[in-house]
């Protein structure tokens, strides 16, 4: 007989909050993620403002800006906003951004927070640059901030955003069907998110494959990602066996 003190309720969790976005530097060796300030517009609109690059916004709920004034008060209310919190991604050897990211639905009581408005031009898309400044506001995210839960969302047809997230380390979750009406048109969306109890082993499979060791003389990849990550939860979960283990054999010893 079922009675309510069967009731599963889940696990205590630590209900401290999490910290707000801080507008602060998280300095790569590939890339610098500053502030988003105005100075930054005219490299933004270089790379991706314009007809040229009207095709980048088409997932985006912004865009595309053919106006350099249009480009520029998007730019101005980004740069003030707090949520989201914007971020340029200014390439280290240029100095000029290349893009933009921010952390948006900032939910610091149940420390979640969703990585978005992702806007990378052709010239830091599927770049060593584009993995490095995902990985620097994942850790900002855990590590920094204090968060327990890091998501993803974007258009379920939107293919290379989907494949981008899972190459990521994160986790697909399911579907909202018509979640959303984006510029009168319908958004299924995708949800994908990556907890603190798995950032540990996504952050090892980060490192290994930012390391420059991973890479030839002309840049290219020696191992991908998701190996390197898989990799590093097979040695991880061996050591957690090993461990317990050792924990067996103590018991016996102290019995």
């Amino acid at each position: 007989m079922t009675t309510h003190t069967d009731r599963q309720v889940g696990p205590e969790v630590d209900t401290r909050p999490a910290k707000f976005p801080e507008k602060i530097v998280l300095k790569g060796r590939f890339v610098t993620l500053e502030p988003l300030a105005q100075s930054h517009a005219d490299d933004l609109f270089i790379c991706t403002g314009g007809p040229d690059s009207a095709y980048i916004w088409d997932y985006m709920y912004d865009g595309p800006f053919s106006s350099r004034t249009e480009f520029d008060a998007h730019i101005a209310s980004k740069a003030v906003s707090t949520d989201p919190t914007f971020f340029a991604v200014v390439d280290n050897k240029t100095f000029k951004a290349v893009g933009t990211a921010s952390f948006m639905r900032i939910d610091i009581t149940n420390r979640v927070v969703e990585v978005g408005h992702i806007t990378f031009s052709p010239a830091l898309q599927q770049t060593s640059a584009a993995t490095e400044t995902m990985y620097l506001m994942a850790r900002e995210a855990f590590e920094g901030l204090g968060y327990r839960r890091y998501e993803w969302k974007c258009n379920d047809l939107n293919a290379p955003s989907c494949k981008a997230a899972v190459r990521l380390g994160f986790k697909r979750e399911g579907v909202f069907r018509q979640h959303l009406i984006v510029k009168g048109r319908n958004r299924d969306t995708a949800w994908f998110s990556i907890l603190d109890s798995e950032w540990p082993k996504v952050k090892t499979g980060f490192e290994k494959w930012l390391d420059p060791s991973n890479f030839d003389e002309v840049g290219k990849q020696r191992g991908r990602l998701e190996v390197l990550r898989e990799e590093a939860n097979i040695v991880a979960s061996l050591r957690e066996k090993d461990q317990a283990g050792m924990d067996v054999v103590m018991r016996g010893n102290t019995e």
